[in-house]
């Protein structure tokens, strides 16, 4: 899979966003995933592309024995050792499609803006519940499918560049999505609400929440972010392994 986190330009522009220089606070969706994850002093999580690695600071500083971070690029987990390292945390270059996946190991699996890279996200799902103990929970946000429909992932603007309206497009396509992003193209994968939710249903998984992502009032200041209302940009699951 193009990993564009390790294309230099991209990379420094991604370092300016507010949720990479920040951590979790600057998040909008921060105040809605955090009450998904379960207690996790004493358990073992395992964070599907990590990034700068701030939910593996967070399962630390939660108690957790073990948490390692996985991700593609090798920019990534050297900014993550840099600014995240505990004791209890092990960083790994590698994508969440190459992982080992062994057998009844984690009880949290947690994956951040990841998944709508990979291409069969079916298979990410056989391979968590997999790995997941018994009564292990799985809990990934993806961009929304409204979002990755999106035609181009932009607003259509009136000729004062203000947000006209929000595209949709090919919905029932899934697949890759061109797009632009940081200054660089990106490619990402489309997937269906359907695909998503019943492909967690068929591989085992018991749902227990599901929910778009809505920045808090308080960033509502911010730019841009009043517009995060008007379309859904953000999914956000939790699933249990029985």
């Amino acid at each position: 899979m193009k990993n564009e986190y390790d294309n230099e330009r991209f990379f420094e522009e991604y370092a300016q966003m507010p949720r990479s220089r920040d951590g979790l606070a600057a998040a909008g969706e921060w105040h809605q995933l955090k009450p998904l994850f379960p207690p996790l002093q004493g358990k073992t999580v395992l964070d599907l592309g990590c990034g700068y690695g701030w939910h593996c600071t967070f399962a630390a500083g939660q108690g957790a024995a073990r948490v390692l971070g996985l991700d593609l690029s090798r920019k990534m987990i050297e900014e993550a050792r840099r600014r995240n390292a505990e004791e209890q945390i092990e960083y790994r270059v590698c994508g969440m499609e190459e992982y080992e996946y062994p057998d009844d190991t984690w009880d949290c699996v947690v994956s951040n803006l990841a998944l709508h890279y990979i291409e069969d996200i079916e298979n990410i799902f056989q391979k968590v519940y997999r790995t997941l103990k018994s009564g292990g929970v799985f809990i990934f946000n993806i961009e929304h499918p409204v979002f990755t429909a999106g035609v181009g992932q932009d607003w259509i603007y009136t000729e004062a560049g203000v947000p006209q309206y929000w595209p949709v497009d090919n919905y029932f396509f899934p697949g890759a999505r061109n797009t632009h992003f940081l200054g660089c193209d990106v490619v990402k994968q489309h997937h269906t609400l359907t695909q998503i939710l019943m492909g967690l249903l068929r591989n085992g998984f018991a749902l227990e929440a599901a929910e778009e992502a809505e920045p808090p009032k308080e960033m509502m200041q911010l730019p841009g972010m009043k517009d995060e209302l008007r379309r859904p940009m953000m999914l956000l699951v939790k699933a249990n392994k029985a």
